[in-house]
C-alpha cells in the first residue's frame, strides 16, 4: 500500500533523507521555511511542496521533520499552520531533530492527545551519511509505532534501532555526541604529539585505523585536522548546542561530564574568536593554543 509522507525542513541533512524518501517511491511533499529550496526540492525530486507545515501533513501518513533546536520544532508542529493541525488520528510523527529529551516526551504527550503517534529519532552520520543514505537512526517510541516507520526511515539509513520509550532515542544521541567529543579531544592530544615528534600523520592514520585506536573520525579527520582544514562536516555552533542539551540531562540525572564540561568550553572559546561555521574537529586549534 502507498504510504504517503511529508518532510519538515530541507537542511543539509532533511534535503537528501526527503530525497531517498521520493527515491524509494514514497509519495512526498515538504515544507522548509525558505520557500525557494522546498521548489527546488519538488524540481529535483518530482515531489511536490507546501507553503506551512500543515499543508505538508495534509493527507500524510506519516509526517518526517529535522529542524534546528527545540524551540524550531515547536514552531512547526504547533498551532493553526502546524504539522499536528494537519494530521489526523493514526498518522505518525518522526522527529529526526536532536532536542533535550524533555521535548520528546512533550511532543509524546501532545500527539497522544490527539490520537498521533510519535517517535522521537535523532540521526547521526552527518551530512555525508544523509546524502549516501547511511545514517544511524535512535529511536525512541513504542514498538508498534516503530515497527509501521522502521521500512520507511531504511530509505536513509544503515541503522535503525528502537532504544526504549520516547525520550531514549534522543537520551542515546546525547551519548553519541558525548563520544564524539572525547574522541576527538584525544585525537587533537594525540596530533599535536605525532606532529611534534615529526610523524607522517597519513602513516599514523595508515597503523592505528585498523586497531583499537581506529575511529571514523581518525580515519575522516586527522589529515585534514593536521592541514588545518575545518571547512566541512558538522559545525561546532550545532556540536555546543548538543552538549548543552547532554549537559542539562547530566544535571537532571545527577551526573558529572567533567570531558563534556571542558570540551563544551573549548568550543565557547573558538565560537568567540568567530569559528562557530567550522567543524568540530577544529577542536585541535583550541589545545593547540592552551
Amino acid at each position: 500500500m502507498e504510504i504517503k509522507t511529508a518532510f519538515i525542513g530541507l537542511g543539509v541533512m532533511g534535503y537528501p533523507m526527503a530525497g531517498h524518501l521520493a527515491n524509494s517511491g514514497y509519495p512526498v511533499t515538504v515544507f522548509n521555511r525558505t520557500g525557494a529550496k522546498a521548489q527546488q526540492w519538488a524540481v529535483d525530486y518530482s515531489g511536490q511542496f507546501a507553503l506551512t507545515p500543515k499543508d505538508a501533513s495534509l493527507d500524510a501518513k506519516m509526517v518526517f521533520m529535522c529542524v534546528g533546536n527545540d524551540d524550531d520544532v515547536r514552531s512547526v508542529v504547533y498551532g493553526e499552520e502546524g504539522i499536528l493541525a494537519g494530521l489526523q488520528e493514526g498518522d505518525i510523527l518522526v522527529d529526526h531533530t536532536t532536542t533535550s529529551a524533555q521535548l520528546a516526551l512533550e511532543l509524546a504527550e501532545t500527539c497522544e492527545k490527539v490520537g498521533v503517534q510519535f517517535i522521537d529519532a535523532p540521526v547521526s552520520g552527518g551530512q555525508a551519511g544523509a546524502e549516501n543514505g547511511k545514517l544511524t537512526i535512535m529511536c525512541g517510541g513504542d514498538t508498534a509505532t516503530f515497527a509501521k516507520a522502521e521500512p520507511v526511515m531504511q530509505s536513509y539509513a544503515q541503522q535503525v534501532q528502537l532504544l526504549g520509550k520516547n525520550g531514549q532515542g534522543q537520551r542515546c544521541k546525547m551519548v553519541n555526541q558525548i563520544c564524539i567529543a572525547g574522541v576527538l579531544q584525544g585525537l587533537s592530544e594525540a596530533l599535536i604529539l605525532a606532529e611534534t615528534a615529526g610523524l607522517s600523520i597519513p602513516q599514523v592514520v595508515n597503523t592505528l585505523q585498523h586497531g583499537a585506536a581506529g575511529s571514523w573520525q581518525m580515519v575522516n579527520r586527522l589529515e585534514t585536522m593536521a592541514e588545518d582544514k575545518f571547512d566541512f562536516g558538522f559545525a561546532i555552533d550545532w556540536m555546543r548546542k548538543d552538549l548543552g542539551i547532554c549537559l542539562d540531562e547530566a544535571k537532571t540525572k545527577g551526573v558529572s561530564l567533567p570531558l563534556t564540561e571542558d570540551v563544551d568550553q573549548k568550543y565557547k572559546a573558538l565560537q568567540e574568536q568567530g569559528m562557530g561555521r567550522m567543524d568540530t574537529s577544529v577542536l585541535v586549534r583550541a589545545l593547540k593554543k592552551s
